[in-house]
């Protein structure tokens, strides 16, 4: 299991001085863990956590504004906790962008970013005495769902560098060794930005079916993916044991509004709703993710140029020679040309020095930045050229 870098575990000092005395203890399995959470400073590229670089225009921030005020007249009432309006709307986009009929308003389902969709379905369908398997490199939030969740988290190996390819034998193999009860597979992956072959995930539906197993196809850069390459929302119809995530985090350039959700059937909603918090989607939430889902022709029209600057900057780097990921995701999994795990944080640190932050996480020596704007992107690879020259 991948391990973050002490730049990616950084909390406050408040946060994880010494407790004075008479504090209580935490959890047993809680003792010496700190908090989630990528490093926030404050430079002039941030090309860390995977963020859409192009904001909304004045005139959507304006209509943003004009449903939020709408709302706040109403917030001395609980929202609409089912948000059936929502989940109508995310419906009617998925169908677009995926080219797949409408899903049915109960089979989608929504909260506070993926990461609580993760949570939700781990607390409904995880638990003590039951398993979930993942493949690293993965997220590093993958295995705090399931701590949390008391849910047992196990890993097996990715295909090698630099493709870092799962195999339908490879999955096979991992769930008749582990019998896990949650599968989570990722495509396109983080960190790597691998996207799953279909037959990989058409394999990993039918052994987990089989095993009255849910599988979980993580989607959150799913917008990103190349030309041919179909969403796992195609095999849904098939399988009423497969679940597809997604967020409006990256795409839709929505991260600061926290708007993720999930497709799946009916029944496997029907068990996230018992474990979510009640109304736990604001008036506010759902008025801003409606106002842009109206507007998603706007929002998504800088995905083609994040595409194009992505395929151009893993160009760059493989001239270079940098051994490159392929990537579908709006990201770049790299190594730097001095391969030790001191040079991996050296070209960190000389990176930021010049105002550009990337992340260090998954195995050594690998880096990732993310695609921002082109002057972004102009200024990471002027800067690497002084941080990691050849």
């Amino acid at each position: 299991m991948p391990v973050d870098t002490p730049q990616d575990q950084a909390v406050p000092a408040s946060l994880s001085s010494t407790a004075r005395p008479g504090i209580p203890a935490r959890r047993d399995d809680l003792a010496g863990e700190e908090p989630y959470g990528a490093p926030q400073i404050d430079v002039a590229h941030l090309l860390n956590v995977n963020e859409n670089p192009f904001g909304p225009s004045a005139a959507l921030a304006a209509d943003m504004g004009a449903a939020v005020a709408e709302a706040a007249a109403g917030l001395h009432r609980y929202p609409d906790r089912e948000f059936t309006a929502l989940r109508e709307d995310l419906a009617a986009y998925l169908a677009a962008e995926s080219g797949i009929p409408a899903p049915p308003a109960e089979t989608v389902w929504a909260a506070n970013g993926s990461n609580e969709v993760m949570h939700q379905l781990l607390l409904a369908y995880g638990g003590p005495g039951r398993t979930a398997l993942g493949f690293t490199p993965h997220y590093s939030m993958y295995p705090e769902y399931a701590r949390d969740t008391f849910t047992r988290w196990v890993t097996a190996e990715r295909g090698p560098a630099p493709d870092f390819a799962l195999t339908a034998e490879q999955v096979t193999a991992a769930i008749a060794e582990h019998r896990p009860q949650i599968l989570v597979l990722t495509s396109p992956n983080n960190p790597t930005g691998t996207a799953l072959d279909p037959a990989v995930v058409r394999a990993a539906a039918e052994a987990m079916l089989a095993a009255g197993g849910l599988l979980v196809v993580d989607e959150a850069y799913g917008e990103f993916r190349r030309d041919g390459v179909p969403s796992a929302l195609e095999l849904l119809p098939e399988f009423a044991n497969l679940v597809v995530t997604r967020t409006m985090s990256k795409a839709f350039a929505l991260a600061g509004g926290r708007i993720g959700y999930l497709v799946a059937d009916p029944a496997i909603v029907d068990g996230v709703r018992i474990v979510r918090l009640p109304y736990h989607l604001s008036a506010v939430t759902q008025a801003v993710a409606r106002t842009a889902l109206a507007h998603r022709e706007e929002l998504l029209s800088q995905v083609a140029t994040l595409r194009e600057e992505r395929d151009a900057l893993a160009a760059h780097l493989t001239e270079r020679g940098h051994v490159v990921a392929p990537s579908d995701a709006n990201f770049i999994f790299f190594q730097p040309l001095l391969r030790t795990a001191a040079d991996r944080h050296a070209v960190w640190q000389a990176l930021l020095d010049r105002d550009v932050l990337i992340r260090e996480v998954g195995p050594q020596p690998w880096l990732r930045v993310s695609i921002g704007t082109p002057e972004d992107n102009a200024a990471f690879r002027t800067a690497l050229e002084e941080a990691d020259p050849r």
